[in-house]
């Protein structure tokens, strides 16, 4: 955007003659590079909600066309996207597991938003923006536990309720009043913490388990906490895959009914009764709900149980409940072609010392995992394709899929 501003100013500044001094402070100049850098946002801005407006969720899905390459490919709807999806709303970022004590944090990144969370000497959750006061330094990096956060710019020193603890050699310095850390509202749900980047200004006694429950998961909480979704559940371990495609093309793929299922997950698909499979939706949330088989393979053996719960938590959030296992999945988008995907496992207590069964449920449920990447990835390539601009639902198993592009209209459109 820079570079073609100066190039409209050129025009305007004559060539000087040799020897002679060019002058670019002319009175007007900020104003006028101002009026160039709004008129370019708002003709971008502009350009991108017509893109949005290639979707209709108004038209059945019988009828439906799916959004076109343009939400997947095109970096100015990935920012329209951060603006208006992940920047509102509650997000979740992680596992209270990750600070089960006292002083331990982790960090994390959210499209431009650098997060810190942690528990307080207290044992409260808290979160701020992990960014230092005093000249923009990342504060903390990765997770662990500590007594303070030290900057490792010029040593700037918070305490875990954000409070600035020490700031050296600013003798003389004027006006120096609170330059704490910038604090983020948080909340936990059963085993799981949300951060909401647009509620900065509340305060704390305004974020309770039920605003959080009726906010974030609607009239689907208490469905949710009955499916056995909950913090009694023993943390097994983290998982982490990069995949080179937008964000949504996983959560599309995880949406499509079980659609995929037979074909690209032969050993995942002998241990479900595909024709079992049902779609229910609330507000924010669709649940995929399939029955076991009741033949054991080799595959299965006992880790997908008597039913398989699959439920997507808008925008990127999924909790899948099978057997004795849990595990969720985090899509945090990393660009128009590139996302992160966080899974989190979680046992019945009874279960986690039996490493045999615990080893051979990660190692078949990686296998799937490998699979869908392969799957992802190949879908962001043909949207890049000049090929293919539209496709359409199958109706009686993408509805998840459907809901979830409609959701995502309604946001984009506020």
């Amino acid at each position: 955007m820079k570079m073609a501003m100066i190039m409209q100013l050129i025009p305007f500044i004559s060539t000087p003659r040799q020897g002679q001094l060019m002058n670019l402070n002319f009175s007007n100049r900020s104003s006028i590079l101002s009026r160039c850098l709004i008129h370019n946002s708002d003709v971008q801005t502009s350009q991108t909600q017509r893109l949005v407006h290639h979707f209709n969720p108004k038209t059945p899905i019988e009828e439906a066309i799916t959004p076109p390459t343009s939400w997947y490919t095109d970096p100015s709807f990935f920012h329209l996207e951060l603006d208006r999806v992940f920047y509102r709303g509650w997000q979740v970022v992680g596992s209270t597991e990750q600070i089960k004590d006292p002083r331990d944090y982790f960090t994390g990144r959210l499209g431009d938003v650098e997060y810190l969370v942690c528990r307080d000497d207290s044992g409260m959750v808290r979160a701020f923006h992990n960014v230092c006061r005093h000249h923009a330094s990342l504060l903390a990096y990765g997770s662990g536990k500590k007594s303070c956060f030290v900057c490792p710019y010029h040593g700037w020193t918070y305490g875990f309720n954000g409070t600035l603890l020490k700031a050296t050699r600013i003798s003389g310095m004027r006006n120096f009043n609170d330059f704490g850390l910038l604090p983020i509202k948080v909340a936990t749900w059963g085993p799981f913490i949300l951060l909401n980047l647009e509620k900065e200004n509340l305060s704390q006694k305004e974020v309770d388990s039920h605003n959080v429950s009726k906010e974030w998961l609607g009239s689907c909480s208490e469905v949710l906490s009955s499916s056995g979704i909950d913090s009694s559940l023993s943390y097994v371990c983290r998982r982490e895959y990069t995949i080179e495609c937008n964000w949504k093309v996983f959560c599309d793929n995880y949406l499509d009914g079980g659609y995929h299922v037979p074909y690209a997950h032969k050993g995942l698909a002998s241990g479900l009764k595909m024709d079992s499979y049902s779609i229910t939706m609330f507000e924010k949330v669709s649940i995929q709900s399939c029955e076991g088989s009741s033949e054991k393979s080799e595959e299965n053996y006992d880790r997908l149980g008597r039913k398989a719960i699959y439920a997507f938590i808008y925008p990127n959030f999924m909790i899948n409940r099978y057997g004795p296992w849990m595990d969720t999945n985090l899509v945090v988008p990393l660009g128009p072609n590139k996302c992160q995907v966080i899974f989190d496992y979680y046992l019945e207590r009874s279960l986690k010392n039996d490493t045999d069964f615990v080893e051979k449920s990660l190692r078949d449920s990686e296998k799937v995992q490998l699979e869908d990447v392969v799957l992802c990835e190949g879908v962001q390539k043909g949207l890049q394709s000049p090929a293919y601009s539209v496709g359409r639902y199958a109706p009686t198993v993408e509805l998840a899929m459907h809901h979830f592009h409609c959701l995502l209209y309604e946001n984009l459109t506020k």
